[in-house]
């Protein structure tokens, strides 16, 4: 290509990105801010005029606003992926994982900017919102690979002049409902698997942070995904049962994702039971941390650190319950506060030296102070914080709670904060059935260096994901999902594909 048209091309590209960068009080400018909803490959505002705003929950700043999308925007979004399903469906797999792997590597290209982005709107660590960038860019190269790895099943059959098959088809157009905590990975997950199936999709994002997933519809773009495969709606919390009850009862939405709350989950499930749509669900967990007598004390004290103050405790694998055998009770607990005081920094996730960054909102860290006082309210005893941090409104200081006891709400409820609440145990016996005394079951945690008990408690836990010896368990090759009331389904890995196809047995008769 001649030097003129290369730099012809490289003009336009700068050109457009400068037209989109946003640049706020703080000094910033964020390349990826999109304003608008993504329909059909357009950026549109809202058919009523109204937009809610997106604040930074590190000091406030209004980073801007956005369309605040309804039912009628909701059905022009799922009809558009209706439309663009019929001729997506059929696109060769490897086309599919073509379009993925450019995908993959944009996200890789512009991770940076992303991670920026992240960071304003949701408060964590700019290096914690980079490692989100990447593990969410990691479901599109898994995925992009996948598409071509559907295989269906030639059954041997008992008849001579029969031949019995089973063809694995994509189901159709995909809700894709995601949270705040990880507004980029939680779409990249569901949507990857979805495209790769051959479903199209229509993502409803938090409210708090829509900005991350609108920066996948200009991704999009660039990567050259057809219009109406991809379709983004925010909307503000007021508007949100609207557009979940839209995409629940439409008849054109043949499967809903959802990541959140397990009392929002069960309102979904029922919702959507009225036309018998399939549903995949990643609800709330309560993970137990246990900490038996025969393991490495100094590698328990790291997962512990990495499991629980993760985006400041606010994930639904973070460790929540912390039971501790009597023995290296003692121990646990001062290596532990030792580990919280020198190693966790309080402040704005932009600030290099940051690794806790703020709650998401006033309302989180109302929640999590109502937990550390029903604790000190009930016998237990505040070793490390205890209570919101000078950094400002949203922040929480990290927090070591001993003497907790099962009554207690920290032990009952998913803090989703940065608090450590510690119990002590006997025998493992005691351990498995408090492990398992909770009608969630998403992940858990032990730490053992006896191989004997190492398999029985990884049996006998009531989780979905297990993690021995180790604090971070997730990954794109993984299965992620839990039991009981912590959802259906699973996403990540081979089996995250299941939740987007349908089985349709064929039989070929009078071949003799």
């Amino acid at each position: 290509m001649p030097m003129f048209i290369k730099r012809f091309f490289y003009v336009r590209q700068l050109v457009s990105v400068m037209q989109h960068s946003v640049r706020h009080q703080s000094g910033r400018s964020y390349v990826f801010l999109r304003d608008k909803a993504y329909i059909n490959g357009k950026w549109i505002t809202s058919k009523s005029g109204n937009t809610f705003q997106v604040l930074n929950p590190a000091n406030g700043e209004v980073l801007g606003t956005v369309p605040d999308c309804g039912a009628q925007e909701t059905e022009e979004a799922i009809k558009a992926a209706h439309d663009s399903f019929q001729s997506w469906r059929f696109i060769t797999a490897k086309e599919r994982g073509a379009k993925l792997r450019a995908l993959f590597e944009l996200q890789i290209k512009h991770h940076r900017e992303l991670a920026e982005l992240l960071t304003a709107e949701a408060g964590k660590s700019l290096k914690e919102a980079t490692g989100e960038i990447n593990y969410g860019a990691s479901f599109l190269e898994w995925y992009a690979e996948e598409a071509r790895r559907i295989y269906g099943d030639v059954i041997p059959s008992s008849s001579k002049n029969k031949q019995l098959v089973v063809l694995k088809q994509p189901i159709g157009v995909a809700a894709l409902i995601t949270p705040w905590n990880f507004p980029n990975a939680m779409i990249t997950r569901k949507m990857g698997a979805a495209l790769a199936a051959g479903c199209t999709v229509v993502i409803k994002p938090a409210s708090d942070t829509p900005y991350s997933a609108l920066a996948i519809g200009a991704l999009a773009d660039e990567a050259g995904i057809p219009p109406g495969v991809i379709n983004i709606i925010p909307s503000s919390i007021e508007t949100t049962p609207i557009v979940g009850k839209t995409l629940c009862e439409s008849p054109l939405v043949t499967a809903l994702s959802f990541t959140g709350s397990t009392h929002v989950g069960k309102i979904l499930h029922i919702t959507c039971s009225c036309i018998v749509k399939k549903v995949s669900l990643e609800l709330g967990g309560n993970a137990p941390f246990i900490v038996f007598n025969s393991a490495n004390i100094d590698k328990a004290v790291a997962g512990a650190m990495s499991s629980k103050f993760r985006n400041s405790g606010q994930t639904c694998v973070c460790s929540n319950r912390f039971l501790v055998q009597e023995k290296v009770h003692d121990e646990f607990i001062h290596k532990l506060s030792e580990s919280i005081k020198s190693q966790l920094v309080v402040g704005d996730g932009f600030q290099p030296e940051t690794n806790i960054g703020p709650l998401i909102n006033a309302k989180a860290v109302e929640k999590v102070s109502k937990h550390v006082e029903d604790a000190v309210l009930k016998g237990g005893n505040i070793l490390v914080g205890g209570k919101q941090h000078d950094a400002g409104e949203n922040f929480f200081q990290p927090t070591l709670i001993t003497e907790v006891q099962p009554d207690m709400l920290v032990y009952k409820e998913e803090i989703f904060g940065p608090v450590v609440a510690i119990l002590k145990f006997k025998t493992e016996e005691e351990a498995i059935a408090l492990a398992n005394s909770t009608r969630v079951g998403l992940a858990g945690y032990f730490y053992s260096e006896d191989i004997s008990q190492i398999w029985r408690v990884a049996q006998q836990l009531e989780v979905g994901l297990v993690g021995v010896n180790e604090g971070l368990i997730s990954a794109p090759e993984a299965p992620f999902g839990g039991v009981k009331e912590s959802g259906l389904g699973r996403e990540g890995s081979h089996y995250g594909i299941d939740d987007y196809i349908e089985i349709k047995y064929v039989c070929f008769g009078g071949l003799n």
